[in-house]
């Protein structure tokens, strides 16, 4: 049996959740949200990855803050018009799809925060564009020449715990799964990590224990808030000398783990545009092998695994436990069913979609085999 089409279960305090294989939808922003609030885009957006065969859905990076947006697009969920426009879109998302579990990933942007959108350039916007003042642990500016950050305060670090508290329990009372928290690609929570943008001379900063405590606290907080699955999204290097490593993130994911972690999803990059990131497939695989050898953690491996075949071969070569793919479903919004295909696998589907297999498909491969709800 294809070990990508296997069934899987993650554990938390609630209760075991079973997913149908290991096929991860991982989070994408869409920029799409106004005032943080879901809109009609996203009710499309997540309708379409529902349908996809995949085993899990992450929503996309969901600011718990205002001004823990991304840009002024980027969905939120932080009162309760967020948290009814969430709940709206992915009720209606969810009921024309086959049942799968869906996650959000909790987010701040950090000083990466009061940005344009991709397609507008992605430059940090002016008072006078719609931007704000952004937050980090130290005041280093992401690129050289922008306004300084905000260095965050002690006080200000509870006020940000009790933000992402907050953030999850409006996330129970929506229904997801799970809930992924956002501490790669140079955001808020992996500022803190990294000596690169963390020179502070607290106990916040400095040391590799001092720089790993405030996400230790945020988290402590959270599960204690929160019991459902609970997981977090890593760098597991900054791609860049004198940075956070892969040996420091499999050392931090295994001391989430005895504080009720139930899952790591091992990235790399963004903290700094010296990054020097050996891209190829793969790339970030052997950094998540490292980590799920170390912490014993489920871990999910993502990036540039785009052939069916070369998901299976991570999982039966054991380097990860989950496969996570991102642009790929947006290319394909199918690709599981191609997977399935070509590995033996089944997935669920729509009934809608039932009669639309290609006969090839079916002498060559056997089919995709599809289910009701």
């Amino acid at each position: 049996m294809s070990l990508l089409f296997s069934p899987y279960t993650l554990s938390s305090p609630k209760g075991s959740l079973s997913l149908s294989n290991r096929i991860v939808v991982a989070p994408m922003c869409q920029y799409s949200a106004v005032n943080g609030q879901a809109q009609d885009w996203h009710l499309m957006h997540w309708g379409n990855l529902l349908n996809s065969g995949a085993g899990l859905f992450i929503i996309e990076a969901t600011g718990v803050t205002p001004e823990g947006r991304i840009t002024p697009a980027c969905l939120g969920l932080w009162d309760d018009a967020t948290e009814l426009a969430l709940l709206d879109k992915l009720t209606r998302a969810r009921n024309l799809a086959p049942k799968i579990p869906v996650f959000i990933q909790l987010a701040h942007a950090g000083r990466k925060a009061s940005s344009a959108t991709p397609w507008q350039g992605g430059h940090l916007l002016s008072h006078d564009q719609g931007g704000w003042e952004t937050l980090a642990p130290s005041a280093i500016p992401q690129l050289d020449g922008e306004r300084l950050p905000h260095e965050l305060s002690k006080g200000e670090l509870q006020e940000m715990i009790t933000a992402f508290v907050q953030a999850a329990q409006r996330a129970e009372r929506i229904g997801v799964d799970g809930i992924e928290l956002h501490g790669a690609h140079g955001y808020l929570l992996h500022q803190f990590l990294s000596p690169i943008s963390n020179q502070r001379t607290d106990e916040y900063g400095g040391s590799y224990e001092n720089r790993i405590r405030f996400l230790l606290e945020l988290f402590t907080a959270v599960r204690a808030a929160y019991q459902g699955v609970l997981g977090i999204r890593i760098s597991a290097s900054d791609w860049i000398e004198g940075g956070w490593t892969p040996e420091e993130t499999a050392d931090f994911a295994a001391r989430l783990k005895p504080l009720g972690c139930n899952f790591v999803h091992i990235s790399s990059g963004g903290i700094s545009p010296s990054q020097k990131i050996a891209i190829g497939p793969n790339y970030q695989v052997p950094f998540a092998k490292i980590v799920k050898d170390k912490s014993g953690i489920p871990t999910m491996a993502v990036g540039l695994i785009t052939e069916p075949e070369q998901a299976e071969a991570i999982l039966q070569a054991g380097d990860a436990d989950l496969i996570a793919l991102a642009r790929a479903f947006l290319y394909k919004p199918r690709w599981a069913w191609e997977a399935a295909a070509a590995l033996g696998g089944t997935v669920l589907a729509n009934e809608r979609y039932w009669r639309c297999l290609p006969r090839e498909a079916q002498a060559i491969f056997g089919a995709v085999k599809v289910g009701q709800r």
